[in-house]
């Protein structure tokens, strides 16, 4: 048995020896964390729902391959291969849909590819920006975004464009 396997089982361990130590009710503390936990549920996953539904729709009307066709050119410009469009479209909204589409180029163009390994750094240098500000924003019951949505954005894109540049200069096109 390793180190490794024993790290959060010590954990909780450690945690309730702390907390019988402080006299506080563990099980109590824990049976309210879980109570809350499922009341922040309930809250999310509306909006989850209905942006997992807006990505399905999505992708199955076309309108994907539509908008990737469109953005295309500009993307050359900024020297982002093309055939990653559609995972700079998905990405923003779910990360599941993402990683799918990430796994279509790499079956595609082969995972070692200048497009595989661009994909690989687009997935992990960027982030699901509307389903994340869908989770917290509305955890803590917030309606109105202001400037994150753009801002979030606007860092995706930097985030992509990044992504191209690097596998460009440590790997070539």
């Amino acid at each position: 048995m390793s180190l490794s396997s024993l790290v959060v089982p010590l954990l909780l361990a450690l945690m309730a020896a702390w907390g019988l130590g402080k006299q506080v009710d563990v099980y109590a503390a824990l049976t309210r964390g879980a109570a809350e936990g499922l009341t922040v549920l309930l809250r999310i996953i509306p909006a989850l729902v209905g942006l997992l539904t807006a990505v399905s729709m999505f992708r199955a009307s076309g309108a994907m391959e539509v908008l990737s066709a469109l953005c295309a050119p500009v993307l050359e410009l900024l020297g982002i291969p093309p055939e990653t469009a559609p995972l700079m479209l998905v990405r923003p909204v779910s990360g599941s849909g993402a990683l799918a589409v990430g796994s279509e180029l790499m079956a595609a163009h082969g995972p070692d590819s200048y497009i595989g390994r661009v994909a690989a750094v687009m997935l992990g240098s960027t982030e699901t920006t509307f389903y994340t500000v869908a989770v917290y924003f509305g955890a803590a019951g917030i309606h109105k975004t202001r400037y994150t949505i753009p801002a979030a954005l606007t860092a995706d894109l930097t985030g992509f464009a990044a992504a191209a540049l690097t596998v460009r200069l440590f790997f070539g096109a």
